[in-house]
């Protein structure tokens, strides 16, 4: 049985309306702060796509106003499951803009898991938007993802990911760190045990994990901005640490 929902977000960004919208209404801007690769029609009715590890997902845009809104659907499943997206840009004083995100639709027999999961996912990509403005914007990067399932539980996940950036699972926003590569980096979210993201001097790493009921997965996330592919070097941190 399939169950409505709507969920609500809303960020300020140190970012002009047009630099929002080129944020998230074209591949290039979206690849650089959510995850996979993507593609963006430029009208109503322009195909909006989503490819990761092989799989793609489409949507179709249904509100098209650059700058100000736009708006997607994806197909309706079989069963009725189907999410729309809108994105409500408000420019203010000073160059910069709020941005106001509604997801909303139909899920399926297992809503509140999937409920709970967007609730505490998008926060961290919101943030790394900010980010991207803040200190990438218009640049186009190299993006790594890695999923790793059956990930060994909470308290294990983060004693790897923590140990390896130099610090302890009590991390907090601000904190320094230091990839394996030996990039000086900053705690720009904290989330744990949920979420973790770090900005360096070239990139935005997050490092996510879907939780021990919700498939025990841990997603790697990055965004490498100076053109340097780093899929193998994670692909080998990822098989070193967790088999």
């Amino acid at each position: 049985m399939t169950h409505p929902f709507e969920l609500s977000l809303e960020i300020e960004l140190e970012a002009t309306p047009e630099q929002v919208w080129d944020a998230i209404a074209t591949g290039p801007g979206v690849d650089s702060w959510f995850m996979g690769r993507n593609e963006f029609g430029r009208s109503v009715g322009g195909d909006v796509a989503l490819t990761m590890l092989g799989h793609t997902e489409r949507a179709t845009i249904t509100a098209y106003e650059p700058g100000a809104r736009l708006a997607t659907r994806t197909p309706e499943a079989p069963d009725g499951r189907f999410s729309t997206f809108e994105y409500l840009i408000e420019g203010r004083e000073g160059g910069t803009a709020v941005l106001r995100l509604v997801q909303s639709g139909m899920l399926g027999d297992d809503w509140e898991t999937e409920f709970e999961a967007m609730k505490v996912g998008w926060p961290i990509y919101l943030e790394t938007l900010k980010q991207y403005l803040a200190h990438f914007t218009g640049r186009t990067p190299s993006v790594t993802t890695v999923f790793r399932p059956g990930a060994g539980g909470s308290d294990a996940v983060w004693k790897v990911v923590t140990d390896s950036l130099g610090v302890t699972p009590d991390v907090g926003a601000g904190a320094a760190v230091r990839l394996p590569d030996g990039s000086a980096g900053v705690v720009y979210f904290a989330n744990l045990p949920v979420n973790l993201g770090v900005r360096t001097g070239q990139g935005l790493y997050r490092f996510i994990y879907s939780g021990d009921d919700r498939g025990d997965v841990l997603v790697l996330g990055h965004q490498n901005f100076a053109g340097r592919d780093e899929q193998a070097a994670w692909d080998a941190w990822m098989a070193e640490r967790f088999g």
